[in-house]
């Protein structure tokens, strides 16, 4: 089965996962899908993930974590798509839920959140919201 949206179907996985209350969760892996799941690591929206070699593409293994009984991912959306590219310039990088949650942006310097991007003036094309 071939997709069209990859880091879309990692969203929606991780978000019905979420909504189930699963512990851990397996999710098709590429350079891309491991750079967001290292920020949702460093932004404590996950416990962990690791790669799972299968001679294949791969799979991550993903750790929710949750805060007395509830996700710490609220939702988790995204925004450019396949057939609508969303991309920002430097002056007008999005602010989600007022600074509480983070835009994934991917820049000509890799992945980041929005408040990195801001800090080192670059735009990019904004990957998904995530609170």
């Amino acid at each position: 089965m071939s997709r069209s949206d990859l880091i879309a179907d990692v969203f929606t996985i991780i978000r019905n996962a979420a909504m189930i209350k699963r512990e851990s969760v397996d999710v098709p892996a590429s350079n891309t899908i491991k750079g967001i799941l290292d920020i949702l690591k460093k932004e404590g929206y996950i416990e962990n993930f690791k790669i799972i070699e299968d001679n294949k593409q791969g799979k991550a293994r993903v750790y929710l974590k949750y805060i007395a009984e509830k996700s710490a991912i609220r939702n988790i959306k995204r925004i450019s798509r396949p057939g609508l590219r969303a991309y920002v310039k430097n002056k007008k990088v999005p602010v989600v839920l007022r600074g509480r949650g983070i835009a994934i942006i991917s820049t000509s310097a890799g992945l980041m959140v929005d408040k990195d991007a801001r800090e080192k003036g670059l735009g990019g094309e904004v990957i998904g919201y995530i609170w």
